[in-house]
């Protein structure tokens, strides 16, 4: 009950007409803790040769020292070779954006994480910098979903959201990667004039999302947008709600990995993610 997110309040009510024992929400929250054992394991455990990393953070409310604060979880999910994918990593901090992801990804590495060919991501504050300092070298695809939302901050009027978007769209959606620049420095001309700041922004931009063209044709829809992290971040709004504010880093830490190793199992005895014959 805990992991599906009741509160450790309901299930106390639960268990006593259940079980005829009287148990506070003390007692749940002790049981709980004992899943710290078990989970440490499973955030710790041996990694090993994963073709394609996605990662994304969420924020939720934590109390620390009286003051309610934001806090951030980032999740890694990793895709081997035979399109398998695996929760790979989750850790919740209040901490500086760029120190959180740098040691993030570092304790991948140090947990055997190697062989990677990209890593698909949004533009989150820090990232990239931690990017540049523990995996170097390795290609990095930008969301196209949020990137195409961060686009309309530049669009000057309301009516030209929707024909910008289908721009965009045209771009991403283009045949291989000549065709997408060439679609892409179509459309900056388009707006030079009507739009001066967007154009400026496609240009320097949108490149950052056509990595993804380097992969075989049937890898590239699932891997141009981190939105299979953002199906997941939305189970795990559907059981942080209930709490609504945890009492420490270590309390949201808990209940999101309990979450994300059951999904993990789910996913590694399921059918595979990617398509890898081509």
């Amino acid at each position: 009950m805990y992991i599906q997110g009741v509160s450790t309040r309901k299930v106390a009510a639960v268990l006593e007409p259940l079980c005829g024992l009287d148990i506070s929400s003390t007692q749940v929250s002790r049981a709980t803790a004992d899943l710290d054992l078990e989970l440490d394991k499973w955030r710790n455990r041996q990694l090993g040769s994963f073709l394609y990393l996605i990662v994304d953070a969420r924020y939720e409310k934590v109390r620390m020292d009286g003051v309610v604060r934001s806090c951030a979880v980032l999740i890694a999910v990793g895709i081997d070779a035979q399109g398998k994918r695996s929760v790979l990593g989750v850790s919740a901090k209040l901490s500086e954006a760029e120190i959180h992801w740098r040691e993030f990804l570092a304790s991948l590495q140090s947990r055997g994480l190697h062989g990677l060919r990209l890593i698909v991501s949004d533009d989150h504050a820090g990232l990239r910098a931690a990017l540049t300092t523990r995996f170097a070298g390795v290609p990095w695809q930008r969301c196209q979903f949020h990137l195409q939302q961060n686009a309309m901050a530049f669009v000057p009027k309301i009516h030209m959201r929707e024909e910008v978007a289908n721009d965009l769209r045209s771009v991403f959606n283009a045949t291989d990667l000549l065709a997408a620049q060439h679609q892409l420095k179509t459309i900056a001309a388009k707006y030079k004039e009507s739009a001066p700041n967007l154009a400026d922004w496609l240009e320097s931009n949108v490149p950052e999302s056509l990595t993804v063209f380097a992969l075989p044709e049937p890898q590239r829809k699932k891997l141009r947008t981190s939105n299979s992290l953002e199906r997941l971040n939305k189970e795990i709004k559907r059981r942080t709600r209930v709490a609504t504010l945890f009492p420490n880093e270590k309390s949201l830490e808990r209940l999101v990995s309990a979450l994300l190793s059951e999904v993990s199992d789910e996913w590694e005895s399921s059918n595979s993610f990617l398509n890898m014959k081509n």
